[in-house]
């Protein structure tokens, strides 16, 4: 019997080696995307795995899964394995995830195919090095895929562009509950705190990327005033619908990013509704999102030959032009896809596309591509580290305390009628009882 079992047991083991060994070399076939919702183009995605036999000859399937929310994301790679093979985390995730050990770099032996990652812009490669750590060159590990700024989406028939050129129109007492706040403790924190030092900035005592990245105790404790002194104007906290209750005159000004925007600004203008947006005077916070492979990655060499296929212009123009972000690649054939001669404003984007491309007086979306003079009173949010906790803990606050005095009130009266109701029942039940034995003891024996 003991030999059966041992028999038994082997075939089990061979039909499970056999079983892995086929399930490896399926998965070999197959690049599984991680991304954000609406963020490619989807026939982009769909001519991949032809353009991917063209390069290599081998065949690819791809599994694409969709996220909203950057640690969600981060917490299924770190804590349960999951082997994505590409994913497209924000600039401080992916510092988050150097300093974690959870990526593999970018294998750029491409082959006969051509090597797209320097169309790449200098200024956000830069930018994005800037995470570096210590040994490891972010960029080696990350290349740019979109990026843009925070500021105020605002309807022209209610906001001047004077008053949405400073932050303190989100502040102020007549746009009450005509504000939306982006659902980001991340933006809403640099607001908060590039508005409260205002006076510093203007005079050149202090940085926007000084503040943006204090995370003492004192600089949370002075966003959560600021926060919370900012929530009778705010109507509601959006993650994705604020642009389109924008479009239809529900609110006046939104805090959203650049991309949101520009999708707002067509779509308004097609109803006859007139938005713009701004970057405020006193400065904002610029992002950015690129593309990664995680640790757990079980097909590297595919999701390095996806990463080389975004990279190419014609494939970042169309990307662009489905999901109304700007594309990090700086070619020439970018830069005259996107001149625009009906814009009458020029803008200096020598920083992005490069000195001597011709790039210094520019007729383009001022939304998509920011003026340098913009782009300077800019800077990138750091990762919070340890401190993160801290900042979510005051979010938390901030945002719990989201009722009106009306609302708390009906609340409290709901409650305290259920809480009356119980007491009574309970009073009730027990004189009942009460009654009963007292008939139960009047009764004769037999």
């Amino acid at each position: 019997m003991k030999r059966l079992t041992g028999i038994l047991l082997l075939l089990c083991l061979a039909l499970a080696a056999v079983s892995c060994k086929g399930s490896g070399e399926e998965r070999s076939h197959v690049l599984k995307i991680y991304n954000w919702a609406d963020y490619i183009d989807e026939d982009v995605l769909a001519e991949f795995p032809d353009w991917y036999k063209q390069q290599t000859g081998e065949d690819i399937r791809l599994v694409y899964q969709v996220f909203d929310i950057n640690e969600i994301m981060l917490t299924k790679i770190e804590r349960g394995h999951e082997d994505f093979d590409v994913v497209c985390p924000s600039e401080y995730i992916i510092e988050r995830m150097l300093k974690k050990d959870l990526l593999l770099p970018i294998d750029r032996n491409f082959g006969k195919t051509p090597d797209y990652l320097p169309n790449i812009s200098p200024y956000i490669r830069r930018e994005l090095n800037k995470t570096s750590q210590p040994g490891r060159t972010t960029t080696d590990y990350a290349v740019p895929y979109m990026w843009g700024t925070a500021g105020i989406l605002y309807n022209r028939s209610f906001i001047t562009p004077d008053e949405a050129g400073s932050w303190h129109c989100l502040w102020n007492s007549k746009n009450k509950g005509k504000l939306l706040m982006k659902d980001s403790y991340r933006d809403a924190y640099g607001t908060a705190i590039i508005y409260a030092h205002a006076r510093q900035l203007a005079d050149s005592t202090v940085t926007v990327e000084q503040l943006m990245n204090d995370n003492s105790p004192e600089a949370i404790a002075l966003a959560e005033k600021y926060l919370k002194a900012l929530k009778p104007n705010i109507s509601g906290w959006e993650a994705d619908f604020g642009k389109e209750m924008m479009t239809k005159n529900k609110t006046w000004l939104n805090l959203t990013w650049s991309g949101d925007a520009v999708w707002a600004i067509d779509e308004a203008e097609a109803v006859g509704v007139d938005l713009a947006y701004e970057v405020p005077r006193e400065g904002s916070n610029i992002w950015y999102d690129g593309w990664v492979i995680p640790k757990y990655a079980r097909n590297p060499k595919a999701a390095s030959y996806f990463i080389n296929y975004l990279c190419q212009p014609e494939i970042a123009l169309r990307n662009m032009d489905a999901i109304g972000y700007v594309s990090a690649v700086a070619t020439p054939e970018i830069m005259e896809a996107k001149r625009d001669t009906s814009i009458e404003t020029r803008s200096d984007l020598s920083y992005f596309f490069g000195e001597g491309m011709g790039a210094d007086s520019l007729q383009i979306n001022p939304v998509q591509y920011p003026d340098r003079k913009i782009v300077e009173r800019c800077a990138m949010i750091r990762d919070f580290g340890d401190r993160t906790e801290l900042v979510l803990e005051m979010w938390s606050r901030v945002k719990g305390d989201n009722l009106n005095t009306g609302i708390v009130l009906l609340i409290f009266s709901v409650f305290g009628a259920l809480f009356v109701w119980l007491v009574y029942g309970k009073i009730r039940k027990y004189r009942q009882k009460q009654r009963h034995r007292r008939r139960r003891k009047g009764r004769p024996a037999i």
